[in-house]
């Protein structure tokens, strides 16, 4: 199994990243985690969009979904269409979401080009058991687990402190960590994101091999929230950067 950032900056784009997107493979198939603002583009680096297999949103938050607009398009009107329908992972009101996202009525919105299913705890995904959990965020959103192989990565998602990303992320090879906010301010919001000594606090309790810390936005330092990481967990930490490729 394989990681590729496509997009790694938090709640919003940055100068040198797209919002949050992550392309897992294996045996020849290709699962998208999310497709937040400026990924579609930076995904067909890495692969057409014939190759996608499948999309899991975490959740409906645009700098995790919106690009789905883009690729909405493509599959509608390039010179490839009409291309299979894609299998889309999300929370309940995916379709509906997405439909006003790009202003169309919701029947049929985007379901002759896009196959949306709702999360259930655990479902076979092309080569992978995915498995989620429900965390702490302003709208519903979901910690995701990637398993193939014997191998296993846990996608944070968008999260406050929550005792089920622990547990998902129990044991894991690579936890892939939000860490949007910084320690040392004073008055970070509540029940939204973790800061990187908390990223760090999960993935020591989890009991990870690694942890990679993502989705820091353009305003904070990625290496500075990584550095912070490691007051609280003692074991590999990495920083996520647009088309990283890492082994699982």
């Amino acid at each position: 199994m394989q990681l590729t950032v496509i997009g790694c900056s938090g709640s919003v784009p940055g100068p040198d990243s797209p919002a949050s997107s992550y392309l897992l493979s294996a045996d020849g198939f290709n699962l998208v985690l999310d497709l937040g603002l400026g990924a579609f583009g930076a995904l067909q680096r890495h692969i057409p969009v014939s190759g996608i297999g499948a999309i899991g949103l975490s959740h409906l938050h645009p700098d995790h979904c919106m690009d789905l607009c883009g690729l909405y398009v493509a599959t509608k009107y390039s010179p490839a269409a009409p291309l299979p329908k894609i299998p889309v992972y999300g929370p309940a009101g995916t379709a509906a979401r997405m439909a006003q996202a790009y202003d169309l009525p919701e029947d049929p919105g985007m379901t002759e080009q896009l196959a949306f299913t709702t999360w259930s705890p655990v479902q076979e995904v092309g080569p992978f058991v995915v498995r989620t959990a429900a965390v702490i965020h302003p709208v519903p959103a979901y910690a995701i687990r990637v398993e193939h192989e014997g191998r296993s990565l846990v996608y944070s998602g968008d999260t406050g402190p929550a005792a089920a990303l622990v547990e998902l992320a129990r044991g894991a090879d690579v936890l892939l960590c939000e860490a949007a906010l910084r320690d040392e301010d004073p008055a970070n919001p509540p029940e939204l994101h973790l800061t990187a000594s908390e990223a760090g606090e999960h993935a020591q309790r989890a009991g990870v091999g690694r942890l990679i810390v993502t989705h820091v936005p353009p305003w904070f330092d990625r290496r500075a929230q990584a550095r912070a990481a490691a007051k609280t967990f003692a074991g590999e930490i990495l920083t996520a950067a647009p088309d990283a490729v890492y082994d699982i």
